[in-house]
């Protein structure tokens, strides 16, 4: 069979840019073996703990050397602008970092059971062997160490497979590792198209876990495939339709500045950018005329200019995608209230460039408030008191982040536990803290990241229990 040709399309020409090469099904399944292999080796090789972090510190202290190679790269794959990219890589090191400091208390210790004479019991956690990771483009560094660094510090072996979009972050990633000391096969990955063709690999005995990051279609497809095995555990980390709800006592201008980049950073292309708004009626007009006056500062275009905000979303696809929504919104009754902007209505003639859209007059009966959008659209809704905007922001298939604003923290709070989302802001949005959990509700996915909770999905508990001999 003829491996399959993998072809990088950037986002902003619409031209190709890489090629890779996929596996044919004997050689997936062969990663496998040898993943196994390598992950029996690597408990020997390295059985303690602060062996296996001493290898996570070099390795990251190598991926901060590679910042400005990996930002460059990052730009032309998936078009996020060069003003920002590097922020990625210190971001996603520092989560490490973060990952591996606390890994002691999480992994390097027995649970004690209740004292009786003449016994012993207790808890441990152990690996749980060999974790694919299949992993989105959007923030790919991000991602991948959410799952990467854990599943390594438990001493487990991984297979990594990236989007399409980003192919060289898996190259870099085994490289740097190499170079840190980690043993040949820790660390393997492999190239393809949709992750529905690793079913073979997802079937197999020598997988254990699989962690997915993607939308919805795609996470419901791995974990069907998964079904087929009991042994085989899954977590998804899938999208999102984040709601954020300005009370009435909030300043109208300040709110704007961020709820706008809570919605539009990255061209909106994160699952927990702020997708959908609902601002008291008392406060409704002064933020819409904030917005506007925000919007109009921001540059639309090349995302290799340094001072470009905004580039291009990953695809044609996306783009028809995310305009077909406001065009829907648009045929019920929305109003397009996009301030006048030259390159919001001048962008490159090439690419998948989608102007930042404001949309008011909003509600439930448009997609734009339904449906994942991820895209740089702000669609606002009037609400006239919590109790509405609370009805509103749990009306939603997802749950992966909101936030209230408000200067009234504690009543902020009280609300929070109203929500129906893993993560609540108060006055902040669009923000994975490393020592709280990534989880989402609903829709949203399942299992969790980050925190002291994140490393539960690479360990399997065993329970020991000890008699002493009779005498």
């Amino acid at each position: 069979m003829v491996a399959e040709t993998i072809t990088t399309i950037s986002p902003t020409t619409n031209k190709p840019i890489l090629t890779r090469h996929g596996l044919p099904p004997d050689e997936i399944l062969q990663l496998g073996t040898a993943a196994q292999k390598a992950f029996r080796s690597y408990r020997k090789s390295h059985p303690t703990l602060e062996s296996r972090r001493k290898i996570v510190s070099k390795a990251l202290e190598l991926l901060l050397q590679k910042q400005d190679v990996l930002a460059q790269e990052l730009t032309e794959q998936m078009g996020r602008p060069i003003a920002y990219t590097a922020k990625e890589i210190t971001t996603a090191v520092k989560r490490a970092e973060y990952l591996n400091r606390i890994a002691p208390e999480v992994l390097d210790q027995e649970y004690p059971g209740d004292v009786e004479q003449g016994f012993k019991r207790y808890l441990r956690k152990e690996p749980i062997g060999v974790t694919l990771v299949i992993f989105a483009w959007n923030y790919p560094y991000l991602i991948l160490v959410n799952s990467l660094i854990p599943a390594l510090l438990a001493g487990n072996a991984v297979i990594l497979k990236p989007s399409p979009q980003t192919p060289t972050i898996v190259e870099h990633i085994l490289d740097i590792f190499t170079q840190a000391g980690l043993p040949p096969h820790v660390i393997q990955y492999l190239h393809c198209g949709s992750p529905t063709d690793l079913q073979p690999l997802i079937l197999s005995p020598d997988v254990n876990h699989v962690a997915f990051t993607g939308s919805v279609a795609a996470g419901i497809a791995i974990q069907k495939i998964a079904a087929a095995r009991v042994s085989l555990t899954v977590g998804l980390e899938l999208g999102g339709k984040d709601a954020a709800y300005l009370r009435s006592d909030v300043d109208p201008a300040w709110a704007a500045e961020e709820i706008v980049d809570g919605a539009i950073f990255n061209s909106g292309q994160s699952c927990c950018a702020i997708e959908r708004v609902y601002v008291h009626e008392s406060i409704y007009d002064p933020f819409i005329a904030e917005v506007k006056k925000v919007l109009s500062g921001y540059k639309l275009g090349d995302p290799a200019d340094k001072s470009t905000h905004i580039g291009p979303v990953i695809s044609s696809r996306a783009k028809e995608a995310i305009q077909a929504q406001i065009q829907d919104a648009l045929s019920k009754g929305a109003k397009d209230e996009t301030p006048s902007n030259n390159t919001f209505q001048n962008p490159p003639a090439e690419g998948n460039f989608v102007a930042p859209t404001l949309l008011t007059n909003v509600n439930h009966d448009m997609a734009v408030m339904r449906e994942e959008t991820f895209g740089p659209v702000i669609p606002v809704q009037k609400v006239s008191s919590d109790e509405e905007a609370i009805t509103l922001l749990n009306d939603s298939d997802f749950g992966l982040t909101a936030s209230i604003w408000t200067k009234d923290v504690a009543r902020g709070e009280q609300l929070t536990r109203l929500v129906e989302a893993g993560t609540v802001f108060v006055n902040r949005a669009d923000y994975p803290s490393p020592d709280l959990a990534w989880t989402g509700w609903k829709d949203s996915g399942k299992g969790i990241t980050l925190s002291r909770f994140g490393f539960e999905q690479f360990v399997k508990v065993q329970s020991v229990h000890l008699k002493d001999y009779p005498k």
